[in-house]
């Protein structure tokens, strides 16, 4: 790949440009952003991370080998609008905007697009995420590699369904908020039962090291492992009893089922107003 273009230039973008070059991917002299307005942003991506930045769109899409779609979706239907001219048929378009599918794209675009659909999570900042992608039947083999190997430079990556993605954002594209929740309530705890501030990040944080390695080492499931922590008439037995009576586990399942149900409802809407943008006077 010799140039690749992001239409947004937001904390996704950020993330996906360092990946890429901490990992050597491509240099940044081979990157192109540009965004609706934000001048200023676009100057200091440049000046970080050695990019190229223009609000040329002939000169931005000349040549590109992949565009990335990172805006916020609801600036998605003018955006497109927008680049539809410069993206010739089959161009490889990676999507990391949540709810917006494959189909309204493609209808947004009024042509047939090689469409890859990519759900990271804000972890990416760290090379940490946790990426799903989806592609449709124009995507062929080499760019599904290409698509594989810039998000990888951000962290682990599955390949799913495009109808599984709405899941995949109810569960580890809105999951580090879910965990941050939790270590909000392990704080608070803390400081009650009388532990310092910056003592008990320290234990937190290492807890929650620890057990992700332990699930990711270990072949036992979650639940062996956390009867092999919990023993008759114990401690963790005592606070464990305190969770089921307060049904946290099936509000976690709750949680992620609505997440899941939130990402469905704002496709469709955002699909309706996409079409809507994109209808004959």
């Amino acid at each position: 790949m010799k140039k690749l273009v992001f239409v947004g230039a937001g904390s996704m973008a950020e993330a996906m440009i360092s990946g890429i070059e901490a990992s050597g991917l491509l240099p940044g002299e081979q990157i192109w952003v540009t965004n609706k307005q934000d001048t200023a942003r676009l100057k200091s991506l440049e000046q970080k991370y050695g990019i190229n930045t223009t609000y040329d769109s002939g000169m931005l899409f000349k040549d590109a080998d992949a565009v990335v779609l990172a805006m916020k979706p609801k600036d998605a239907a003018s955006a497109i609008e927008e680049i539809k001219s410069y993206l010739p048929e089959g161009t490889l378009v990676i999507s990391v905007l949540a709810g917006v599918s494959i189909e309204t794209i493609e209808s947004a675009a009024g042509k047939s697009l090689a469409v890859a659909r990519a759900m990271p999570n804000t972890s990416a900042a760290i090379g940490k995420s946790a990426t799903a992608l989806a592609v449709n039947s124009l995507v062929n083999e080499a760019q599904k590699t290409l698509v594989q190997e810039l998000f990888n430079t951000i962290g682990l990556t599955t390949n799913v369904e495009e109808y599984q993605l709405d899941a995949v954002t109810g569960l580890s594209g809105s999951g580090p908020a879910y965990i941050y929740y939790l270590v909000e309530a392990m704080e608070k705890s803390a400081a009650e039962i009388g532990l310092e501030k910056q003592t008990a990040k320290q234990l937190i944080i290492q807890t929650l090291l620890g057990a992700a390695e332990m699930l990711t080492k270990s072949d036992k499931e979650p639940a062996q492992l956390r009867f092999e922590v919990t023993s008759p008439g114990g401690t963790t037995e005592a606070g464990i009893s305190v969770l089921e009576q307060h049904g946290v586990q099936t509000a976690f399942v709750s949680c992620i089922k609505e997440a899941t149900a939130q990402s469905q409802r704002l496709g469709q809407l955002l699909g309706s107003e996409l079409a809507a943008a994109n209808r004959p006077l």
